[in-house]
């Protein structure tokens, strides 16, 4: 079987995701009782793995690193009555794609960083490029399937006047797809940075609410909080539990004693001191993203009587009730006596 013939990619415009389009092969309708279908490949230069995509289409889209060229290759698979069931594979054809760069690669904006807070909006900061004019004006674009084109950052973060950051809100359509992003400048020698976000995998919750800590009479100790609650979806959360005992004067060592999906957890104290404190903080679990970013921590801290000041609080009201009762006879002896 020949291969796929005149393959070409084009740019849409679309922040990385490029179409990728061919013909079928010239002799591809003397095979009437077989089946025709193709293997797709792509990936970046420079990446290790393509990526593989099995298809009986003719065109696809597909999002790439547009910093970096693109590689694609296709080949015709042909399986049926005509080849005894046996699958057969033509020759690969290729084609790459590069957009121009402009400028220097230290012009490009630095230490790019993006958070979904909430799973509500996305909060994405940089630093302008080392070799970037002063006067130069950043822009931030994105888009995601389900846009028709690519879109403007309409709230941008800014320090003396220069945009530093972007804020984007109402992107629940945009969750667990890729989220194309280009940041360049306004002037001409400045280079663009192209990223591809998850943002599944940028969030950030709030912290756990309502911490509540509390001392059984077998001396366990009793900790329950709720979710953030907000836009974070509750069964996509996990929490991890930290214990400090009282170090007087010392920074307390925290210690790690559980990281779970429920809201509620019972520990054992062995020692006992006069203070201790429990901490919870929150993120996305792997059943909902490959990573994510820890909440902030909530803490609660509470007394706990040593063994001795328990002694102690069961022996003075006995005492003090005997030294009563004590008194009061003495007092009616006396009584009687006169």
């Amino acid at each position: 079987v020949a291969p796929p013939q005149d393959l070409r990619i084009t740019d849409p415009g679309l922040l990385g995701s490029l179409d990728i389009e061919w013909k079928s092969p010239s002799n591809v309708q003397i095979f009437n009782e077989c089946t025709v279908k193709y293997k797709f490949e792509y990936r970046n230069t420079g990446d290790t793995d393509w990526k593989v995509i099995f298809t009986r289409k003719l065109k696809l889209r597909v999002g790439f690193d547009l910093s970096r060229t693109a590689e694609v290759k296709v080949q015709t698979l042909l399986e049926g009555r005509c080849t005894n069931d046996v699958e057969v594979q033509s020759d690969w054809i290729y084609a790459t794609f590069q957009v121009p760069l402009q400028g220097r690669l230290e012009s490009e904006v630095q230490n790019f960083h993006c958070i979904y807070h909430d799973w509500k909006y996305l909060k994405c900061t940089w630093q302008p490029g080392l070799l970037a004019p002063r006067s130069v004006h950043y822009r931030l674009y994105y888009w995601y399937e389900g846009l028709d084109h690519a879109v403007q950052c309409d709230e941008y973060i800014q320090d003396h006047g220069i945009n530093i950051g972007c804020m984007l809100q109402n992107l629940s359509q945009a969750e667990y797809k890729d989220l194309s992003v280009c940041v360049n400048g306004s002037a001409a020698d400045v280079r663009p940075l192209y990223v591809t976000l998850r943002l599944h995998n940028l969030a950030k919750p709030s912290p756990p609410k309502q911490l509540v800590v509390s001392m059984s009479a077998s001396e366990e100790l009793h900790v329950a909080w709720s979710p953030p609650g907000g836009e974070t979806p509750s069964q996509c959360l996990e929490f991890e539990v930290q214990l400090a005992e009282d170090q007087g004067e010392a920074k307390a060592a925290w210690a790690s004693v559980s990281t779970q999906m429920e809201t509620t957890l019972t520990i054992s104290r062995a020692n006992q001191s006069h203070i201790s404190c429990v901490r919870v903080r929150g993120r996305t679990n792997i059943f909902c993203a490959d990573q994510g970013f820890w909440s902030e921590w909530t803490q609660e801290c509470f007394s706990v009587p040593r063994k001795e000041d328990k002694q102690l609080f069961i022996i003075i009201p006995v005492i003090l009730s005997l030294s009563s009762s004590l008194i009061i006879f003495m007092l009616i002896g006396q009584c009687k006596k006169r």
